[in-house]
């Protein structure tokens, strides 16, 4: 299949966004009524709050790599929030409300408060990231994020000395997220994620506010999630609405639920196994026939050259 990025197509061939738009309620009210089976090759992925995004194309992009097709990622996710079948998120996220939306900012920092999503994010700083993502469970994706760098984030709000670590925190809201609800809960909430302060302000790591030139659909951790390429998918939290700077490292949901499967670190790495499988392939999200394989997973998920000297001198099989 031919690949086009924007900048190969003429402008003549672009459908407008707003009938684009016009496209996705038609979609909607189709599946509503039970005609979406009838619209041959149209598939709605439930970007409900799908808005246009400028961003500069970054030098950082993952080259040469085809995208993964804008229905996959929009439909198959891990955001158990949601529920934990892949493709609940698609089908429940649609109620999560993301405006107004602040996300509080504090610890050990010169400038606390809490940040309004419009105030955090300038439109003239976003830039498009292609990043792999690499799930633990051994498939992947390559993404056109939109965002910003996280270090500029963190920058204005002037990080103190005794900051060691960036601890992140996820909505809850059990009334719009229906995988809060019940009785037996596949985690504890909030969901909480971590990072040490020298990869939090790694040029790699982004806030991310968008995905293929738009805004960021609700089951991809609408309005503002992070992205961390180098390791698992488990570690980009989604739905931030807490930034904390600790002196020490923060619990992480995961560890919590099993310290035995699930590290601090969850560095990419096919050298380390997850007790139940190996990590060492993976399958890529969106390629499909009789004679598709799996591909070898790369350590850092292939940005060795750029965050492997974060790690100098630290047993990645012990850290895992």
């Amino acid at each position: 299949m031919l690949i086009r990025r924007p900048s190969d197509i003429a402008a003549s061939e672009i459908t407008p966004h707003e009938i684009y738009l016009r496209r996705r309620e038609f979609l909607g009210g189709a599946a509503a009524l039970g005609l979406a089976g009838g619209l041959s090759g149209l598939v709605s992925v439930n970007l409900a709050y799908a808005a246009p995004l400028r961003a500069a194309k970054s030098p950082l992009s993952t080259a040469g790599e085809a995208l993964t097709p804008l229905k996959d990622v929009a439909s198959y996710n891990n955001f158990y929030e949601f529920g934990t079948d892949k493709a609940d998120p698609m089908k429940n996220a649609h109620a999560l409300k993301i405006r107004p939306w602040k996300v509080k900012i504090d610890g050990f920092v010169g400038n606390p408060g809490d940040y309004d999503f419009d105030d955090l994010i300038k439109p003239q700083a976003l830039e498009e990231r292609i990043y792999r993502m690499r799930c633990v469970e051994g498939w992947s994706m390559v993404i056109p994020w939109i965002g910003v760098p996280l270090s500029q984030i963190l920058a204005r709000v002037e990080p103190q000395s005794n900051a060691k670590y960036v601890a992140f925190e996820t909505l809850v809201r059990p009334s719009e997220m229906p995988g809060q609800r019940g009785l037996f809960q596949p985690l504890p909430w909030p969901y909480v994620e971590g990072l040490r302060l020298d990869e939090a302000t790694h040029p790699l790591t982004i806030l991310a506010v968008g995905l293929y030139g738009e805004t960021l659909p609700n089951q991809n951790g609408a309005p503002i999630r992070l992205v961390v390429p180098w390791k698992y998918g488990f570690k980009s939290i989604k739905s931030i609405v807490h930034i904390r700077l600790t002196e020490k490292q923060p619990p992480t949901s995961w560890s919590m639920q099993n310290s035995g499967e699930y590290g601090f670190y969850s560095n990419v790495n096919p050298a380390v196994d997850h007790p139940r499988w190996s990590q060492a392939t993976e399958r890529r999200i969106g390629e499909s026939g009789l004679f598709v394989r799996r591909r070898p997973t790369l350590l850092f998920n292939g940005y060795g050259d750029q965050v492997a000297g974060l790690y100098t001198g630290l047993d990645l099989k012990a850290n895992y």
